[in-house]
């Protein structure tokens, strides 16, 4: 199944983006063993429009551009369901197995995603209630996708 990214923002070059680079490598490296293939990082960079509605209009218009209709999109928002790493390895697992081809996660810029592009998510995910940087989020979520590939090859990375 591919995984790939859509992010509003762009990483400048440092510690932030080398680190997320090495767990995307890694993910890179490993997920085929599971099934998992990372296709890549869709950046987008923030709209300038006047009101928080236009903005994030805009953005959604551009973060879901050329995406499969048969997609299943995961989208990051504070409002979402908080799971734990073995749960996210079980939903990845799942759609794997279920034969989706496709999901691509979804990180919003600091205006949050727009309602219709959080409506339209199959599944509605939060790292918790508190707000990160887009650099911390992105961090956040390719380290959790490497290490759900270590979960579901029984590698010892992650410690229960």
């Amino acid at each position: 199944m591919r995984l790939s990214i859509a992010a509003i923002g762009r990483m400048k070059q440092g510690p932030d983006k080398a680190l997320v680079e090495r767990y995307l490598g890694r993910l890179t490296s490993v997920g085929g063993q599971v099934g998992l293939d990372y296709r890549g990082l869709k950046e987008t960079v923030e709209s300038r429009l006047q009101t928080v509605a236009e903005r994030r209009r805009e953005e959604a218009a551009k973060l879901t551009a050329g995406l499969d209709e048969d997609c299943v999109r995961v989208v990051f928002d504070e409002r979402g369901k908080s799971l734990s790493s073995a749960d996210f390895a079980a939903l990845l697992a799942g759609l794997r197995d279920d034969g989706r081809r496709e999901v691509c996660f979804f990180l919003g810029g600091p205006d949050g995603h727009d309602p219709d592009l959080a409506a339209s998510a199959d599944r509605l995910l939060s790292f918790g209630k508190m707000t990160f940087p887009h650099q911390i989020a992105r961090l956040m979520l390719a380290e959790q996708l490497y290490r759900a590939v270590t979960i579901l090859s029984g590698h010892p990375y992650h410690r229960a």
